[in-house]
C-alpha cells in the first residue's frame, strides 16, 4: 500500500492503485446518507441535500456499458464543454488527465510531476496535455464549477492554485467561502463565484464528462490516457519519460515509413 502524502489526512480513503477512488460515498456523507442523492429542484449550493456530482446512478458499475480497449477517436470524442488542454495541437501524442479537485495523489503530480512533464514535452511540441474533470465528492463538485467558470485562459492557472492550496479549502462539508478566496485570486468575483454555483447547465456537462470517462474505463484519480494506453495509477515523470519516449519514436517511425510508402 502505498503511503499518502503529508497532507490533507481527511482524504485518507483511496486506492493504491487509483490514487482517489470514485466508488467510494462522497464526502461528507454517510455510506447511505442523502450526499449520494441527486440534487433536488429548488435546492441551493448550501442546502444539505445538495449534491452537484451524485455518486448513486454511477456507481452500479454492472450496468455501465465500459468500452474495452478505446480507439483514441473514442478517448477524444468532443463533450458537452470545451476541452481544457495545453500544447500544440497537433502534437504526435496526446496525454488526457483524469482528476478530482480534492484527490491528494493528483496535488502530488500537479506539483511533482506536472512542471517537468510541461517543460520537456507539452512546451517542446512533443504532447498535448487535457485536463479532464472528474469530481469525486460535494466539495470537489463545488471546486470543479469554480474551475469550469473561470475565464478560460486562467483555468490552468486556477487549478493549480487550487492544488496547491488544497489543505486550505478541502473539508467533508459544502464550504463555498474558502473556495471562493482561491477563485478570486485570479479575479472572480463573488457575484460570478455565486452565479456558477447555481448553474444547472454546467452541472449537467460535467456530470456528463465524469460519466463518459467511466464508460472509457476511468476508475478514480489521477486516471491517465496515454498515446491511447490507459493507465490506472500515479505517473511520475520516469514512467511518463519511458511511456512517451516510446509512443513518440513509434510515432516518427510510422511517419517515416508512410513517407517512404507513398
Amino acid at each position: 500500500m502505498a503511503k499518502f502524502p503529508p497532507v490533507l489526512p481527511a482524504l485518507s480513503v483511496v486506492l493504491a492503485l487509483a490514487g482517489c477512488t470514485a466508488e467510494f460515498p462522497a464526502l461528507g456523507s454517510a455510506a447511505k446518507g442523502n450526499a449520494a442523492s441527486a440534487p433536488q429542484a429548488g435546492t441551493t449550493p448550501d442546502a444539505p441535500g445538495f449534491n452537484p456530482f451524485s455518486e448513486r446512478h454511477t456507481t452500479a458499475t454492472r450496468s455501465r456499458e465500459v468500452i474495452k480497449n478505446p480507439s483514441e477517436a473514442e478517448i477524444m470524442k468532443p463533450g458537452g464543454l470545451p476541452e481544457m488542454a495545453l500544447g500544440r495541437k497537433n502534437a504526435p501524442v496526446t496525454i488526457v488527465q483524469y482528476a478530482s479537485m480534492t484527490c491528494p495523489y493528483c496535488r502530488k503530480f500537479q506539483i511533482e510531476t506536472f512542471p517537468i512533464l510541461k517543460r520537456e514535452y507539452i512546451d517542446t511540441g512533443k504532447v498535448r496535455y487535457v485536463l479532464r474533470e472528474f469530481p469525486i465528492g460535494k466539495q470537489s463538485g463545488l471546486a470543479t464549477l469554480a474551475l469550469r467558470c473561470a475565464r478560460p485562459e486562467k483555468y490552468f492557472v486556477l487549478y493549480d492554485k487550487l492544488m496547491r492550496q488544497q489543505s486550505t479549502w478541502v473539508s467533508q462539508a459544502v464550504r463555498p467561502d474558502p473556495i471562493f478566496k482561491v477563485a478570486a485570486q485570479v479575479g472572480m468575483t463573488r457575484a460570478q463565484f455565486d452565479s456558477c454555483r447555481q448553474n444547472r447547465a454546467m452541472i449537467a456537462a460535467l456530470n456528463g464528462i465524469k460519466e463518459r470517462g467511466r464508460t472509457l474505463g476511468i476508475i478514480g484519480t489521477p486516471n491517465f490516457f496515454v498515446a491511447g494506453k490507459l493507465v490506472k495509477t500515479v505517473l511520475g515523470m520516469k514512467e511518463l519519460r519511458e511511456m512517451l519516449d516510446a509512443a513518440l519514436a513509434g510515432r516518427v517511425a510510422a511517419s517515416q515509413g508512410a513517407t517512404k510508402a507513398r
